[in-house]
């Protein structure tokens, strides 16, 4: 299979790697980016087993897959530059469902279409991938058997329950740990509670990344401002409305309510 990455930052890569790793038969793969020193450094660091090269963002080669790998914003641009070279199939890894199957149909509607979206940090794989198959074939069946392959917990969601879940789990996840790192003092380490040492540990994860990835899922996920509404709240809260906040943030009370409303 010949394999064109558009995209070859972190997810990009990953995903090259982990196809290789998951096949007796590794695709060929291209990478591009619009910064080509981006994509000769993903070619110098390609798994062993990788037949990899790099290919300028304009070529005109043809390939019977294209991954879209891009932060969120670049999405529309690279499915309308790209698409056209993926003579049999089109996925992506952005990490935002329904805008990219609507893009990757709208460019190339015969073509096999699958959204993969591995909720983790590269650096933790292998791991869980939500796919949402939108049309099937031999070449996504060999890429979501690859990914298998390679260690990951591949699951079948929709687009619509991907990226409403995505507004708990990322977004406002990633807004509160670091509205908690924006509002915590310097404590000396012998005051750390376990709750505190753990949110320390969350906070250093998440500001352990590229910040540009952070501000993308904020601007395609509603959820920051949930968590700014409801620390309000609390704030603001007397006795009475406080017990009452924090029985509504148990999520063994919410379980009955289809999960975290808050």
């Amino acid at each position: 299979m010949q394999l064109l990455v558009v995209g070859a930052g972190e997810m990009g890569r990953w995903f090259a790697d982990a196809l290789a790793a998951g096949s007796t038969d590794p695709p060929a793969v291209a990478f591009t980016d619009r910064d080509a020193d981006a994509a000769r450094r993903a070619v110098a660091e390609a798994a062993d087993a990788l037949d990899a090269r790099a290919v300028p963002a304009d070529t005109d080669e043809r390939f019977d897959a294209v991954c879209f790998a891009v932060p969120i914003p670049a999405l529309d641009a690279a499915v309308d530059a790209h698409a056209a070279k993926g003579e049999r199939a089109l996925v992506d890894v952005t990490g935002v469902m329904e805008p990219a199957l609507g893009a990757m149909e709208a460019a190339a509607p015969t073509t096999e279409r699958v959204s993969f979206h591995p909720l983790f940090a590269a650096a933790n794989a292998p791991g869980s991938v939500a796919v949402v198959p939108d049309a099937t074939g031999p070449v996504t069946d060999r890429i979501r058997d690859g990914l298998t392959a390679a260690g990951n917990d591949l699951f079948e969601t929709t687009a619509a329950d991907h990226d409403e879940a995505m507004e708990t789990v990322q977004a406002s996840a990633h807004a509160a740990i670091l509205a908690f790192g924006l509002a915590a003092e310097d404590v000396r380490e012998e005051f750390q509670t376990p709750v505190s040492g753990e949110l320390f540990d969350l906070l250093e994860q998440v500001t352990g990344n590229d910040p540009r990835v952070y501000a993308d899922i904020q601007s395609a996920f509603d959820g920051a401002d949930g968590v700014a509404a409801a620390a309000r709240e609390l704030a603001d809260a007397d006795e009475a409305a406080f017990d009452a906040l924090y029985r509504d943030a148990n999520p063994r009370n919410q379980a009955g309510d289809g999960g975290a409303g808050r």
